[in-house]
């Protein structure tokens, strides 16, 4: 069985730097990759396009910021069970969270598909933008669980020490969506053409590759988080653990939800100048939050 990495042990500098590389790269993989898709969204879909895409980024960075803080949480109450060998206690906190968010990330994705068209109506997204916005956010709320769980998956290695698993996952995810954009969106051979419907299923298949790869790896690797069948009574909720992670997660949240609520306050604002600025300003605004998705 892998043994949990220390970072309690060692040169602090140096653990620290080693540690946090895999979470810069990680970053800059997502920003890159947002900035890849929306060139080809952009260039050869039209502005329209790109102007759904922003109205979109912005409601579910919003989603993502959310719940954020509790990702936050686990990290943290994992990092501290890890450090006191606490193998158990750690793998309630994965246990409750875990469940935590597939309920969640399910309710998102089922609200989400249903009100994607009262929500895009609320930010008053402009006429010739409806139609794509609307195709491309139902394929993105059909991803949000994939996305959601991969980021909790990543946050809870990252807690008991381990950030290059997370890292090599991304790298999947990003080479994936980058190669799936231009065959899903144009199509190919017996791949209809499915415009700007075909950029969010890539993020979807990318997001679900990444996510199955990486619990495969953990159960071949025998990790000490990954749960066997006789551990499954660890994804019961544990009411102190989930008050825990509420407690510590929603006030780290907070910041996140300002600044995507402001986000989509200003995406919405900038809606009644039509598709092009807005274009211009979700271009601007992707970079923004690709930078500092979690």
């Amino acid at each position: 069985m892998a043994k949990p990495s220390s970072l309690t042990e060692g040169a602090i500098g140096k653990t620290l730097v080693t540690f946090s590389l895999p979470i810069l790269a990680t970053n800059v993989l997502q920003s890159i990759n947002g900035s890849i898709n929306s060139i080809w969204v952009g260039r050869y879909l039209g502005g329209a396009a790109l102007t759904a895409t922003a109205n979109t980024n912005a409601i579910l960075f919003f989603l993502i910021g959310s719940v954020f803080g509790i990702g936050m949480a686990t990290t943290i109450l994992v990092g501290q069970a890890v450090g006191a060998k606490d193998v158990d206690q750690a793998k309630r906190v994965i246990g409750t969270s875990a469940s935590f968010f597939v309920v969640v990330s399910i309710l998102v994705a089922v609200f989400g598909y249903v009100a994607s068209g009262p929500m895009l109506h609320a930010m008053r997204t402009p006429p010739d933008s409806v139609t794509f916005a609307v195709a491309y956010m139902r394929v993105i709320f059909l991803a949000v669980p994939f996305i959601f769980l991969n980021a909790f998956v990543s946050m809870s290695l990252r807690g008991a020490g381990d950030s290059r698993t997370p890292l090599a996952f991304s790298l999947i995810a990003v080479a994936l969506d980058v190669a799936l954009n231009p065959l899903f969106i144009f199509g190919l051979g017996p791949v209809p053409a499915m415009g700007i419907a075909g950029a969010a299923g890539a993020t979807l298949i990318a997001n679900a590759v990444s996510l199955t790869s990486m619990l495969l790896f953990l159960r071949r690797q025998r990790h000490f988080l990954w749960f066997s069948r006789a551990e499954l009574a660890y994804f019961r909720i544990d009411r102190t653990i989930l008050r825990a992670l509420v407690v510590k997660g929603v006030p780290m949240g907070m910041q996140m939800v300002v600044m995507s609520a402001s986000a989509i306050v200003m995406i919405s604002f900038v809606n009644d100048f039509g598709s092009a600025t807005s274009a211009a300003f979700g271009a601007g605004l992707q970079t923004h939050l690709a930078a500092v998705n979690p």
